[in-house]
């Protein structure tokens, strides 16, 4: 491991501005099962919740490195987040520092790092079900604090009430110990509407942990047995990468004339040599 002169304060300079750094690694899928069954995490010891997403069929806020989303938590208070990555700590306002959830997070993977500045707001229980019914636009989420930190880091506002609703996700979430790992362990599974499931373990630490906790929990994970998923990929575009598809889908079969096949029924049926249903 190269060390000196080259790597001092590494770590200082890419958390520069970060509070805290989670450290995160998906369990390959074969290994599920067993990580869920190694420490005892069940249904009837999670904490359920429902998350939804709000973009364009296009992902456009994505893709500008904007994430909006809700939270419905089985048992406990709602929220609204909204959420830039990457992001410049020192071009963040510190007026929104005062917010008592509002925070400047390092995420960490085998990939990389990566800041992150998020904005949370508590939700009154039954308005997120009612904006999934449509008595409600994607707006009446968000706050006026949140849509002014919105402008600020964006330079302009996107009309929330005309954001697609992207979900919901089933996500079960458990927090537990292992004498081996000397920080407290989060484990997370999303399962999609198509039944796909995507296992993610994560510790959090102060950012001046960085470097200990980076290859302390590496370290850890390979006692353990976890193997390396090669397919590694961050939950948030796994999910919103399958919802956005899906609207795409179905924007197209709306489009197409009545009665007209589907591309790839019409490519289908040309190589057989029979005529496409009408």
């Amino acid at each position: 491991m190269e060390r000196g002169a080259s790597t001092m304060g590494r770590y200082a300079r890419l958390l520069e501005g970060a509070e805290a750094i989670e450290i995160k690694a998906t369990i390959p899928h074969r290994q599920i099962k067993t990580a869920l069954a190694r420490y005892g995490l069940t249904q009837r010891n999670d904490e359920q919740r429902f998350i939804y997403f709000f973009d364009t069929p296009r992902l456009d806020l994505l893709k500008a490195g904007i994430i909006a989303r809700a939270r419905r938590i089985v048992g406990d208070e709602h929220d609204s987040t909204i959420k830039f990555r990457p992001v410049d700590a020192a071009k963040v306002g510190k007026k929104w520092r005062k917010y008592r959830d509002f925070k400047i997070e390092a995420d960490a993977s085998e990939k990389g790092l990566v800041k992150s500045a998020s904005f949370s707001m508590p939700v009154a229980k039954g308005l997120i079900k009612r904006v999934v019914a449509g008595e409600k636009t994607v707006a009446a989420l968000f706050t006026k604090e949140q849509e002014e930190f919105l402008a600020d880091m964006a330079g302009s506002v996107p009309d929330l009430a005309t954001l697609s609703i992207l979900g919901p996700l089933m996500a079960q979430r458990w927090d537990f110990e292992d004498p081996a790992c000397p920080w407290p362990i989060t484990a997370e599974l999303w399962t999609r509407a198509d039944g796909a499931t995507l296992m993610e373990v994560s510790v959090k630490a102060p950012a001046i942990q960085a470097a200990a906790v980076m290859a302390g929990f590496m370290a850890f994970l390979g006692e353990v047995g976890a193997e390396r998923d090669n397919n590694q990929q961050a939950k948030t575009h796994w999910a919103l990468d399958h919802y956005a598809a899906a609207l795409r889908s179905k924007a197209a079969a709306r489009a197409r004339p009545r009665g007209r096949p589907a591309p790839r029924q019409a490519r289908r049926t040309a190589k057989s040599g029979r005529k496409p249903k009408r």
